[in-house]
């Protein structure tokens, strides 16, 4: 390839990196579910008319509700759960009574007062069959043989799921409401339904309270016995131990008496050794009086000592003045000497008295002690007696207790058998006949069907666009192939292909002529710098419009360049004949084979500056054509002779030429067609043309149906018409 073509080609902007861009999912969803408004719409009217239409055969319900009045704690005379399990009513206590509403017992009394089982609204043999009914399968004939007992089960059924009940949150309330097709029916049961709820409550209490009496007037008479039994066996005992009701007070006395043998026995076991202590010490001293200090300090040898010590003093003092042989000194002498043997004889009697009360205080002591084991033996003995004495004053005591609270319970169950404090419930509210439909909310229904409707279509359009790999928009041209939108042509309906490829010529101030002048735009902006422009319009599958876009793209830039359309697709040429040129010119092959010059090759489209070098005769293996060195020379030598050259190639999907033919452009433009080709094809075509290197500008999405995607473009249609007539209005003479 020519160096200057390389050149040019690097100069290109390159193709930015397909990467998944996806816009904002919001955004996407409201434009989807836009995009398909009507048929939204459509289905939204469809299921509300469905419902309209299953309203109307619908037969309406009237719903009575009266308000009843629960009392847990209210005043009464006699619990009947205490009789029984000795505990109160619990915060199970409104839960039961609502379901006690519910009863089937309640409701067949209430059938049966009412007669309900004739009436025309619930007799299954009277009951009018629907329309639907009449429609489904095996229900043709309505069953004519009814025994009573599936007529009565059949009528507690159907009667049971017209009831509902609704506690007040946070009050004693509740409200019994029942539904039925006549008004005056519906106030009538729902009163009947509480007026039977609150006899059968008081019917039960009342058979429960005689119940608890019977019961309670059995048990009195079994524990009166056992309080007798227990009673009679006390005063045995007493009688028989000969104990007194002031055994108490002897008890006391004994207690009294053995504290005080007590701490007399302590007493006299002190005193006996103390005693014994002394007479030791006696003993010890061998006759040794001055080594005896408790014979010293006896009062009695004190005084006989100071009377020897007297009869000594004397005899003293007596010699001084007379001699030994002295009267008086005789008698002096005479009288120390038994004054001496008194005081010898006074020591024995103290030593003799020591012992004498050792023997005493061990007698006091024994005699103390064998009182004192009497009197332990008499309080063991009382004691033994009193623990007989207080187990049967238990027993009595507990027999009376028993007996008493039974009593008073009789006495309190009697007396609430003749009064109304068991009743629990109360009629606050009573019902009236209600004077509109409780079902079906006609209207409600409608519009949840609308609703149901919207919901439904808005998934549909969710999920079909979803399953929709087509590219619509040049948003999914960005985020799914990750390539510029060069234009966004319209879909021209209605037109033959020679309209179309002249469509600039003829048509120059439509939209679509303003898309090839967009794309045109855009181009030149992109290759501002390439002097040699080789430009390739390709797509992925045929019947895309890159013929007719490569032609109207051509005849816009041959408005102020020199411009050569070459046709390139040898298998399925086309543009000649769109144009309504020579179709037996020699073209691309006759030049490349050398059998006709250029100038006899190219022909001038008529009312432009366009030249255009047909295919000419198809060769028989164009794929070798294409990438001959031969060819590729041509291409650069018509290249050289023109300001832009427009090859027109074919789809790369199907053959290969088009990835040859991309080798030697500076620029190569993709054209898809709108919600046709899927975008996965479109990006391996893509990748397949950017792994050889082509330089690919951007895309041009064809055929797109502007009135559909309105929503897309945002009045781009009104723009285009509005200033698009500019290029078709004639200039003003200056």
């Amino acid at each position: 390839m020519d160096s200057n073509i390389v050149e040019q080609r690097r100069a290109v902007v390159p193709a930015a990196p397909m990467q998944q861009q996806e816009p904002l999912e919001l955004l996407m969803y409201w434009r989807t579910v836009w995009k398909r408004k009507w048929w939204i719409v459509g289905l939204a009217a469809l299921f509300g008319g469905l419902a309209l239409f299953a309203v109307s055969f619908m037969t309406p319900t009237y719903r009575a509700t009266v308000t009843l009045l629960i009392e847990q704690n209210r005043a009464r005379l006699v619990s009947i759960e205490e009789v029984y399990s000795g505990v109160s009513a619990n915060r199970e206590h409104y839960q039961t009574q609502t379901e006690m509403l519910k009863a089937p017992v309640l409701a067949a009394a209430v059938i049966q007062k009412l007669g309900l089982a004739t009436h025309a609204e619930f007799d299954p043999r009277q009951r009018k069959r629907s329309f639907i009914a009449d429609l489904l399968p095996g229900e043709s004939q309505p069953a004519t043989h009814w025994s009573q007992e599936n007529v009565d089960a059949s009528v507690l059924a159907d009667f049971l799921r017209r009831i509902s009940i609704e506690p007040v949150r946070s009050s004693q309330l509740v409200k019994l409401s029942f539904d039925a097709a006549d008004p005056q029916l519906a106030a009538t049961v729902a009163n009947a339904l509480a007026n039977a709820y609150l006899e059968t409550d008081i019917d039960v209490r009342a058979k429960m309270t005689q119940r608890a009496g019977d019961w309670l007037a059995d048990r009195l008479s079994g524990l009166k016995q056992n309080l007798e039994d227990s009673e009679r066996a006390l005063q045995q005992f007493r009688e028989r131990e000969g104990m007194l009701d002031t055994t108490g007070l002897a008890q006391g006395g004994v207690t009294r008496q053995f504290e005080e043998l007590s701490r007399t026995l302590t007493e006299a076991s002190m005193h006996r050794a103390e005693a014994e202590s002394n007479y030791q010490q006696i003993k010890a001293a061998n006759g040794r009086v001055e080594a005896i200090p408790l014979v010293l300090r006896s009062t009695y040898v004190e005084r006989l000592r100071s009377l020897e010590g007297n009869a000594d003093s004397r005899v003293a003092a007596l010699a001084k003045r007379y001699g030994t042989e002295h009267p008086r000194m005789v008698e002096a002498e005479r009288d120390l000497k038994q004054r001496h043997e008194n005081s010898g004889a006074g020591v024995d009697a103290v030593i003799a008295s020591f012992a004498k009360e050792v023997e005493v205080a061990r007698a006091t002591e024994r005699a103390t002690e064998r009182s004192l084991n009497s009197v332990r033996g008499s309080i063991q003995g009382i004691n033994r007696k009193e623990f007989q004495l207080e187990a049967l004053q238990r027993d009595v005591n507990t027999n009376r207790q028993i007996y008493e609270r039974f009593l008073n319970r009789y006495r309190e169950t009697r007396a609430a058998g003749d009064t109304q404090s068991s009743v629990v419930a109360r009629i606050i509210d009573p019902a009236i006949p209600p004077g509109m439909a409780y079902k079906p909310r006609k209207d409600r229904i409608v519009l949840i069907g609308v609703i149901l409707g919207l919901l439904l279509g808005a998934i549909g359009a969710l999920l079909r666009e979803r399953m929709d790999s087509t590219i619509q928009t040049s948003e999914e041209v960005e985020s799914k192939l990750g390539l510029p939108t060069l234009a966004v042509l319209p879909l021209l309906v209605g037109a033959s292909g020679k309209i179309v490829g002249r469509h600039f010529l003829e048509e120059p101030g439509s939209i679509f002529s303003e898309a090839i002048r967009t794309a045109r735009t855009s181009l030149l902006l992109s290759s501002i710098d390439v002097q040699s422009k080789i430009l390739l319009v390709t797509s992925s599958v045929p019947s895309e419009g890159k013929s007719a876009f490569a032609v109207n793209l051509a005849l816009a830039h041959a408005q102020a360049a020199r411009v050569l359309l070459v046709e390139a697709d040898l298998r399925r040429p086309s543009i000649a004949k769109h144009l309504g040129l020579d179709e037996d010119t020699p073209g691309l092959t006759g030049l490349y084979e050398g059998t006709a010059t250029l100038a006899q090759c190219v022909q001038r489209v008529e009312g432009s500056s366009l030249y255009v070098l047909p295919a000419g005769r198809p060769p028989s293996n164009p794929s070798e054509l294409i990438s001959s060195e031969r060819f590729h020379h041509m291409i650069r030598r018509i290249a050289a002779a023109c300001d832009i050259l427009i090859i027109d190639s074919p789809p790369v999907h199907l053959v290969s030429d088009a990835v040859l033919l991309s080798t030697m452009a500076t620029g190569v433009l993709f054209v898809i067609k709108a919600d046709s080709t899927p975008y996965p094809l479109a990006r391996r075509c893509l990748r397949t043309l950017q792994d050889v290197g082509a330089p690919v500008i951007g895309v041009a999405l064809n055929q797109v149906d502007f009135n559909k995607a309105g929503r897309y473009y945002g009045g781009y249609t009104e723009y285009a018409k509005e200033y698009g007539g500019y290029y078709t209005k004639p200039a003003k003479a200056s």
